[in-house]
C-alpha cells in the first residue's frame, strides 16, 4: 500500500503522533512524538539513551500512529537507531519542514522505521 495524495497531505500537516515500542518487561511503551514520513521512511528525532531508543535497540518492532479528527494512519515496521551525523542532519531538516527547527541537542539520534504495514482511514491509502 502507498499513500494517496490526501495521505501525503495528512503526513505533511503539523500533527503529533504516538510511537509504540516494546518495553523492557514486554508491555507496550507509548509516547507522543513528532515524525516525518518521506521517501517511504519514518524518522523520529530523539535523545540517545531514552526509553524508546533502548526499546528499539532491544526489539525493533515499532508503530507510529497519527490521528486528526476522523482521519488516522498507522505505520508499523522494523525500527533501528541511526547515529551518523548525515542521518541526524537529514532527519532534523525534515522535522524543521514539518514542525519547526529542533533545539540544539548533541545527543540527538534518529529512530528510523522501515514500514512493513500501513493502515489508515478511507482515502489515505491506495488499496
Amino acid at each position: 500500500m502507498t499513500l494517496t495524495a490526501e495521505g501525503e497531505r495528512f503526513v505533511a500537516d503539523r500533527h503529533l503522533a504516538t510511537l509504540s515500542t516494546i518495553g523492557p518487561r514486554g508491555g507496550i511503551h507509548v509516547v507522543a512524538v513528532g515524525f516525518t514520513f518521506v521517501d517511504g521512511v519514518v524518522r523520529i528525532i530523539t535523545s540517545d539513551g531514552t526509553q524508546k531508543v533502548r526499546n528499539v535497540e532491544r526489539d525493533p518492532r515499532a508503530t507510529v500512529a497519527q490521528v486528526a479528527g476522523p482521519q488516522w494512519l498507522s505505520i508499523a515496521g522494523a525500527a533501528r537507531i541511526e547515529r551518523a551525523p548525515d542521518a541526524v542532519r537529514r532527519a532534523e531538516q525534515l522535522y524543521a519542514e514539518r514542525y519547526r527547527p529542533p533545539r540544539e541537542n548533541p545527543r540527538r539520534v534518529v529512530i528510523r522505521i522501515d514500514p512493513e504495514q500501513l493502515l489508515g482511514s478511507a482515502g489515505l491509502l491506495t488499496r
